[in-house]
């Protein structure tokens, strides 16, 4: 991947947030990871929120009288709180010890926010550029361990249903800035 083609090229925002967004198993976390290390070759203090962080509590998201793929969506985040307490506020500075957001210090230049589902409406304002990572549903399926391979009911019903929604229904691939074939 030729990463010089993702950061502006005549003056960068400080800080510039960044999106990583993907399906499950689209290898976001891997591409975030020499994404990292090839921002830090270039002196940019770099930090990295992992949305599946800040996955709500089994008893919001499972069990609620919604359709499974439902409450993947919609209900495996708190949306507005994200909206809140990370996307909007990360403009503003992130203190880079911790990873935690702090508005009195700007330490990091470039911001990575990773996971799926980035660019529902509700979060997209917040990045100054989005890279969508395509990656094929067999593919990625077969990424999955073995054990987790046996469980295609859940695939099924609330994965790949969630994942159709989004695909549907956001159409990530073609808002995104940037496209990679992962």
């Amino acid at each position: 991947m030729d990463f010089t083609k993702i950061l502006p090229v005549d003056s960068l925002k400080i800080p510039f947030v960044l999106g990583i967004d993907g399906l499950s198993r689209s290898g976001k976390t891997t591409f975030v990871s020499k994404l990292e290390h090839y921002f830090k070759s270039l002196g940019y203090r770099t930090v990295t929120f992992h949305i599946d962080d800040y996955i709500e509590p089994r008893n919001r998201r499972y069990d609620t009288g919604h359709e499974e793929w439902f409450e993947y969506y919609f209900l495996q985040w708190d949306i507005k709180k994200l909206k809140e307490e990370l996307f909007d506020r990360v403009k503003t500075g992130v203190k880079l010890d911790q990873g935690v957001v702090n508005n009195d210090s700007l330490v990091a230049d470039i911001v990575i926010i990773e996971g799926v589902f980035l660019q529902r409406k509700e979060w997209r304002g917040a990045f100054d550029r989005m890279l969508y990572l395509d990656c094929a549903k067999a593919v990625r399926f077969q990424r999955e361990t073995a054990g987790t391979q046996k469980k295609i009911k859940k695939f099924e019903d609330r994965y790949w249903k969630a994942e159709e929604y989004y695909l549907e229904s956001v159409r990530p691939g073609e808002k995104a800035d940037i496209v990679i074939e992962s």
